[in-house]
């Protein structure tokens, strides 16, 4: 008689619930595992054969038969094994179909018995109890992780005996992790605001951005801050709210990068790639696509330092996911979403010498050297960074300056946290965070300027041939830095500001 048992598998950042069907048939011995599965799948019968016999039970010496339903669903992974040997223990007679019938089983099982995390196991549990799944039994690991998902019970079991002797003996403990505990905790952080002399005007661009969610270019001579800048620059971002952390957990989870002592991702990422990195790197993909850069930078940074360095077409996949915040990933058989709402902080050189409107070091670059160098990045893609602006060399007094320092990230980070609260408020029935994820509708209704303002805003458009995208994204500029100034209108100094930000034209840098 054939015995089905419950679990799943994660595809993208969505779980699916899976049946897995055993049966044992009069026939020479032989292990067979058929339902789309992957490489690792197969690999289960090895694994879970040797795990049952060194746990003490006896293993069919017939034909086994394993059928992961539905049948068109991609199997990967292995946390199958534990599933897979509680279906050859039911028809082995040590358990009962009945016994288990309310419960999911997830994990990776060691030859000799043991269990072993699997990733996406936060996905599995938000799944299943969305499938009607009561009862789920996880690794060990990953029992704080699956904890952390309301409404369905979670078990952790270290070794295959524990999972049967939880229906024959003694019950595993159940684990309920409160989420709100990891949050709100005070981060030490290795870079501060503090410490950088001068460059005011860009700490109060970089301020802007983490207020607003806005995308940023700082363009400026070697040694003059910028990457030191972007460091700091989490150090002032406000703390993440329950949703955007556990939307954040899923991706890691997937990913393999959490840690089991630290099962919520409570810290908005900071992803500093080098420019060697391939576009499916970047965006996501791969045979069995997994979320790229831009997904795991998430709520978060992705940092471009020597953004020109990078291919050209690489570069250019950033347009899409920085317009849409998220990635769709096609193949074949399916499609996969990931979100990528994320801040894009780039910094550069203006030249390949670097000194290009230097005042103290004089250019060596021809104009074709430049005009190549620069031409990386497009005007599309410039159209998408809302912050564009010259970080010039410090002059001596800065640098010898020691009479007092700067002001810290910890001030300027309360006044980050008090516009977003402003907009949180702002957009509590809209379904966005930030003044940058507006839309064209949405801008009209939340970024109104008077008749005055619209006359300024129509000959800066004229004068500079504003782009659609360019005159909305200096309208949601404006908005941000109106609610750092906690007004609730935008006035002549909010848009005279953003104009600035926005105005900066790289071919015209160091004329």
């Amino acid at each position: 008689m054939v015995n089905r048992v419950k679990s799943g598998t994660v595809i993208g950042l969505n779980a699916y619930e899976v049946w897995v069907e055993t049966d044992v048939i009069n026939s020479l011995p032989a292990f067979s595992i058929v339902g789309l599965p992957d490489t690792a799948v197969n690999e289960a019968r090895d694994r879970v054969k040797s795990a049952i016999k060194n746990s003490g039970y006896t293993f069919p010496s017939r034909k086994v038969i394993i059928n992961l339903a539905p049948a068109d669903l991609k199997k990967n992974g292995a946390g199958f094994d534990l599933p897979i040997a509680i279906g050859v223990l039911i028809e082995e007679e040590v358990l009962t179909s009945q016994q288990v019938e309310d419960y999911a089983f997830v994990g990776e099982l060691a030859l000799d018995g043991l269990i072993r995390p699997v990733n996406g196991v936060l996905s599995l549990a938000l799944g299943l109890k969305e499938a009607g799944i009561k009862n789920l039994i996880v690794p060990e690991e990953n029992v704080q992780e699956a904890g952390l998902i309301d409404g369905i019970n979670i078990f952790g079991a270290s070794h295959l005996v524990d999972v049967i002797s939880h229906f024959t003996e003694n019950k595993l403990t159940q684990i309920k992790v409160d989420p709100k505990k990891f949050l709100n905790k005070q981060f030490d952080y290795s870079y501060d605001f503090k410490d950088v002399k001068g460059q005011q005007k860009a700490k109060k661009a970089l301020e802007i951005s983490a207020a607003g969610g806005h995308n940023m270019l700082m363009i400026g001579s070697p040694g003059s801050g910028k990457t030191l800048m972007a460091k700091c620059f989490p150090s002032i971002l406000p703390p993440l709210e329950l949703d955007e952390a556990l939307e954040l957990t899923k991706i890691y989870s997937v990913c393999g990068l959490l840690h089991s002592e630290n099962p919520l991702m409570t810290q908005r990422p900071f992803r500093s790639i080098h420019h060697t990195a391939s576009a499916n790197g970047i965006i996501g993909g791969g045979s069995n696509p997994k979320p790229g850069e831009i997904t795991l930078a998430h709520r978060g940074v992705l940092f471009l330092d020597e953004m020109v360095e990078f291919p050209r077409n690489v570069l250019e996949v950033l347009r899409q996911p920085l317009e849409d915040g998220e990635i769709v990933i096609s193949r074949t058989a399916h499609s996969i979403k990931y979100p990528a709402e994320f801040i894009l902080l780039g910094a550069m050189n203006p030249c390949p010498c670097g000194f290009l409107g230097d005042k103290e070091k004089h250019c060596t670059c021809s104009d074709f050297q430049i005009n190549r160098y620069l031409s990386k990045l497009s005007g599309p893609l410039l159209d998408r960074i809302d912050l564009q602006i010259d970080v010039p060399r410090l002059t001596p007094e800065e640098l010898l300056n020691t009479n007092g320092e700067s002001e810290s990230s910890e001030q300027i980070r309360k006044r980050v946290i008090k516009a977003r609260q402003i907009q949180s408020e702002r957009y509590k029935n809209e379904n966005i965070k930030t003044n940058s994820e507006l839309t064209s509708k949405l801008i009209k209704k939340y970024c109104k300027i008077s008749q005055e303002l619209e006359v300024i805003l129509k000959s800066a458009a004229i004068k500079y041939q504003l782009s659609g995208r360019r005159y909305d994204r200096i309208l949601k500029l404006a908005r941000t830095i109106a609610d750092l100034a906690e007004s609730k209108n935008i006035e002549q100094i909010h848009l005279m500001q953003a104009l600035q930000y926005r105005m900066f034209k790289l071919e015209d840098y160091g004329k």
